[in-house]
């Protein structure tokens, strides 16, 4: 089929699950059989459509969100999938949440060796987050020891009875030969070419697929009144009239069906894309969502469903945007109401500000498919929309007012200090981090002191991040483990005297400050008080005293950190008529400050942040030895229904540097955690 040609049907079918599961190469397979790529390609060799990011085949794992465009018929019906593979890390988990905001339905993709981990129950617990309909597809079946009814049994102890299975695995592992349809009680054996056959079931499979036709027949019928009647006058409904009502349900989120397949030898991938298509959601009434009345910082505002209308007016949202060192920024969009073409002017909801569109295109991994337009309900992306970053919302209208439904909140646990490694990319790395930062709304760049710090969801994170701002942006730095922001206070009154007098022919430099500091209550900060009389200081030179007194706070105390709650009083000094002059004072004021601060005496202050960990509850002792002995202070513990604690803790930063890492590790991947600072202890 022409990739300019619009396909009757088009839905975005987002791949979720943990790494390792098979969703790139299912992926790979699916386009395969589509026709859409000659050959399969590999991830040990790098030559997959969805993986082609240098950082990606270097390391052999998905980091970044990718599209993949095809095309496929069920019956007289053309429809178009834009396969959404993301990646299973959790330090990338906003792709997840990205490709989730766009999609029609999620693929929860599981291993049949791996089974269910700590990243199918993340992918689930995303997709029903984003409200999504989900169907699970078991893969790499034809691996050793592969067990699907060990998977299935997994999966509906953690994710309940509306796990249902559509097909069963017909002979496992190198047996693996195709997979038995429980709606039409059908075996599909598969070829080489991956094409199937229809023959009756094996006998030893008989009893339990007729087991299971029966209990999933009979789910179906209770969600319709007509086909449940006759279903009790002994009149079982035809198989495409059960798969239109499973549907329903898949849409409602009330059922979660489940299928098998293998991408190595392509056995069920066929019935997987069969399947997407006759599940997946109505095209016609799936809404998008959005936000009207938002304020011009993107607060407030009350959300509202968009029909997926090709004659509504035109409602694009710009899902993610990418760096690409060839064509600049790349926005992928997704075209909620009416009709894209190039040349179109379209403005941002949020911002006001106006973009032309230029070529658009669909994409196929790093191959472009130009299109004459995109239509209600379709995916593509579009180079150098400059003034669209991730999260926009374009539209015809001219006023603002409006955006996308925000992704979730996903606060960064890991930090790096970053370093030019010249003076030019000194120079470029502000600008260069801001256009990695709306690529990745889940990375954080802070300034501390002299340090540039760049924050994100762990190591793995940080580290993609520095390697693309040198690949695709050009600024190369080093980086360090980032610096715990200590502080200190003082521990009593004290007052000192600052004084500066130079006499080097003209005029000179004079000025005599008298200064009193006292400590105060923590997280007050920092209190400027003028109690001079008579007019010792001049009122004309108070501010440069109040600079010089914050230049001082900020350089340190007797320990070397930056001063805080404290409270500098100004009570007397004197002042020369042609001498004094507000670079004067406020050197005065400094070096008064600094003696004051000596004499005081130092207490050294540590960052404490509150740490928030959800864990099974069998994993809850091990964590809270962990935090134990990091000097956690342990504020309670809460435990839901699903068998999951809320362990929250007060914890020094100095002991959460490498936290994320370590908690991963402890709990094999099982713990989730949020850090929000919270202040300055005693150390």
């Amino acid at each position: 089929m022409d990739s300019a040609s619009a396909p009757a049907m088009h839905w975005t079918v987002a791949l979720i699950g943990a790494t390792g599961s098979g969703k790139t190469m299912l992926a790979e397979a699916l386009l395969h059989r589509a026709g859409a790529i000659p050959r399969l390609g590999s991830i040990e060799q790098g030559t997959t459509v969805c993986d082609h990011e240098p950082e990606e085949i270097a390391r052999g794992t998905t980091l970044a969100l990718s599209l993949a465009w095809l095309s496929w018929r069920v019956g007289d019906a053309e429809h178009g999938i834009t396969l959404v593979d993301t990646p299973g890390h959790p330090d990338f988990v906003g792709a997840m949440d990205a490709a989730l905001a766009v999609a029609d339905v999620a693929v929860v993709v599981v291993s049949a060796v791996d089974g269910v981990t700590a990243g199918t129950r993340a992918a689930w617990t995303a997709a029903e987050a984003a409200d999504v309909p989900c169907i699970v597809v078991v893969t790499q079946e034809d691996r050793a020891r592969a067990s699907f009814r060990d998977v299935l049994g997994r999966l509906r102890e953690e994710f309940g009875d509306r796990v249902w299975a559509l097909e069963l695995p017909v002979g496992e592992a190198q047996a693996f030969l195709g997979i038995a349809d429980v709606l039409t009680e059908q075996a599909l054996f598969y070829g080489a070419d991956g094409r199937h056959r229809e023959q009756p079931l094996p006998a030893e499979l008989e009893e339990e697929e007729h087991r299971l036709h029966r209990e999933v027949t009979e789910e179906i019928v209770s969600r319709d009144d007509e086909q449940l009647e006759a279903y009790l006058e002994g009149s079982e409904p035809p198989a495409g009239e059960l798969e239109h009502t499973l549907a329903g349900a898949v849409a409602a989120r009330e059922a979660v069906p489940v299928m098998v397949c293998s991408a190595a030898t392509g056995a069920g991938v066929d019935h997987v894309l069969d399947l997407v298509c006759g599940l997946a959601p109505s095209a016609t009434g799936h809404d998008g969502r959005i936000v009207l009345g938002a304020d011009a910082d993107g607060g407030g505002g009350v959300e509202h469903g968009v029909a997926p209308d090709v004659a509504g007016e035109t409602l694009v949202h710009v899902f993610h945007t990418v760096a690409d060192p060839f064509v600049g920024q790349m926005a992928m969009l997704k075209v909620l109401s009416g009709v894209v073409r190039p040349g179109d002017r379209l403005r941002n909801a949020t911002t006001g500000v106006e973009d032309r569109i230029p070529g658009l295109f669909r994409l196929r991994g790093a191959e472009h498919l130009p299109v004459d337009a995109l239509r209600a309900g379709e995916v593509g992306a579009v180079a150098k929309l400059t003034g669209a970053l991730s999260g926009s919302l374009l539209w015809s209208r001219t006023q603002t007012g409006a955006r996308p439904v925000r992704l979730p909140a996903r606060p960064p646990v890991f930090a790096m200090s970053l370093q030019p490694v010249s003076q030019s990319d000194d120079t470029k790395l502000t600008t260069a981090l801001g256009r990695l930062v709306a690529e990745d709304p889940t990375l954080v760049v802070e300034r501390s002191g002299a340090d540039t710090i760049l924050r994100g969801l762990g190591d793995t994170h940080v580290a993609v991040a520095v390697e693309r701002l040198a690949r695709v942006l050009g600024v190369h730095v080093t980086t360090a483990a980032a610096p715990v922001a200590y502080r200190e206070t003082i521990a009593r009154d004290a007052s000192a005297e600052g004084k500066l007098k130079k006499q080097s022919g003209g005029h000179g430099q004079f000025a005599v400050v008298m200064v009193r500091v006292s400590p105060l209550p923590p997280g007050e900060g920092f209190e400027f008080v003028n109690s001079v009389v008579g007019g010792s200081v001049p009122r004309s030179y108070i501010p440069a005293v109040e600079k010089g007194v914050r230049d001082a706070l900020a350089a340190g105390g007797s320990l070397g950190h930056p001063v805080v709650d404290v409270r500098v009083e100004l009570f007397d000094g004197k002042s020369h008529s042609v001498d004094s002059s507000d670079m004067a004072f406020r050197t005065a004021a400094a070096m008064g400050v600094k003696a004051a601060l000596a004499e005081a005496g130092g207490i050294l202050l540590e960052p404490v942040s509150t740490v928030v960990v959800t864990v099974p509850t069998s994993l809850q002792g091990q964590v809270l030895t962990d935090l134990s002995g990091r000097r956690g202070r342990v504020a309670g513990t809460e435990t839901d229904s699903d068998g999951r604690t809320r362990v929250v803790a007060t914890v020094p930063d100095a002991e959460l540097t490498r936290y994320v890492l370590d908690l991963r590790a402890l709990t094999g991947g099982h713990a989730e955690l949020t850090l929000t600072p919270e202040g300055y202890e005693q150390a």
